[in-house]
């Protein structure tokens, strides 16, 4: 249980690093930041997230299901709010940057099977 938490941990700060490095507008300057990113991100994912989910479940239906990345977006953004090493430059950043966030941790759980 331990090591799965550490793997995806891992995996998301590694999806954050290099995140950083492709897209300008959200900036990280080294991997103990990512990390520590990483571990908040999976927090608030865990905890706050749920809850502004379900509150915006009737838009996010209305949208069929597109609102979901502009919530991913706004936790990208509390994110950055609590980490003072993470920084993002606008919305479309951290729209994009959670998107991207998303496809490199799935492809790196896929490919490390965790």
């Amino acid at each position: 249980m331990i090591a799965g938490f550490l793997a995806r941990l891992l995996i998301n700060a590694v999806a954050i690093y290099l995140t950083t490095r492709i897209l300008p507008g959200i900036r990280v300057p080294d991997v103990p930041s990512a990390l520590v990113a990483a571990l908040v991100l999976g927090l608030v994912n865990a905890f706050i997230r749920p809850v502004v989910f379900l509150l915006t479940l009737p838009l996010n239906i209305l949208t069929l299901g597109l609102f979901t990345l502009v919530v991913n977006a706004l936790m990208l953004y509390l994110v950055a709010a609590v980490v003072p090493k993470l920084e993002i430059a606008n919305f479309l950043s951290a729209l994009v940057g959670a998107l991207l966030i998303a496809v490199i941790s799935t492809l790196l759980s896929h490919l490390f099977r965790v």
